[in-house]
């Protein structure tokens, strides 16, 4: 692999060309290989064309915004993303999060602040298993449930449905695209809930408890979730893709 290839790729999308500028001058300067874009669709052409490992991307566009932009790529890809926003608008930062940006920076901001948080947000996704899942989620059979992640829908032998909350959903689905992997804490943090978790939120320890009490035979010595001590969680059953 040459240097260009290992050199991390990040796509700049802002509608506002001074920005683009000052954005891709300052990153390529220190490093990184930099594409520019000024909308959605010629965000979607740089995404064809090239391998992004990072998407910075502005809320306030004209047409297509930052919102709808990073719903897409969530629906579509892994790549991380950096949601530029404006130092009033606090609910567009928190609905960026929840839809799954893994960071953001208020305008107007230091490109220096911004490479910083590029790195960090490259260092962390860079260290999870990708998602292993091929042409979009399918069911999955482990010991003798059934889950189908597009319906968030268990099902047992019986036929019966087991009621899942979203986070539980997420977490099982984060579990059978990894089996048999040791996931730590941060990860799984990472995995089902991106930027909007806290990175020492133990709160993942009482969505496996309470994962574990609807598919363990017995939730006090799981066999299905075990846990790795000092090393977070591992799904031990064989996963079938039907």
């Amino acid at each position: 692999m040459s240097d260009m290839e290992r050199t991390p790729h990040v796509l700049v999308v802002d509608d506002h060309r001074d920005i683009r500028d000052l954005v891709a001058k300052y990153l390529t300067k220190h490093g990184l290989r930099v594409t520019a874009a000024d909308g959605g669709a010629t965000m979607r052409q740089a995404l064809k064309a090239s391998a992004i490992d990072l998407v910075v991307l502005d809320i306030m566009m004209p047409g297509e915004d930052g919102l709808s932009l990073c719903r897409h790529l969530r629906e579509t890809t892994d790549v991380p993303v950096i949601l530029l926003t404006a130092m009033a608008e606090e609910t567009d930062r928190v609905v960026g999060l929840e839809i799954g940006a893994d960071d953001y920076l208020t305008k107007p901001f230091n490109p220096r602040e911004l490479l910083a948080r590029i790195k960090a947000v490259l260092r962390r996704t860079q260290s999870l298993p990708r998602q292993r899942t091929a042409g979009g989620p399918q069911r999955l059979r482990f010991d003798r449930w059934t889950f189908d992640p597009n319906r968030r829908e268990l099902l047992d032998r019986a036929g019966t449905a087991v009621p899942l909350s979203t986070a539980e959903a997420r977490l099982l689905a984060t579990f059978l695209d990894h089996p048999r992997m040791v996931l730590s804490r941060d990860q799984l943090l990472d995995l089902t809930q991106g930027r909007a978790a806290k990175m020492f939120d133990r709160s993942i320890d009482n969505q496996v408890s309470r994962l574990r009490r609807k598919i363990e035979d017995d939730p006090k010595n799981p066999t299905l979730i075990q846990t790795v001590w000092g090393g977070g969680y591992s799904f031990a059953a064989q996963v079938e893709r039907l």
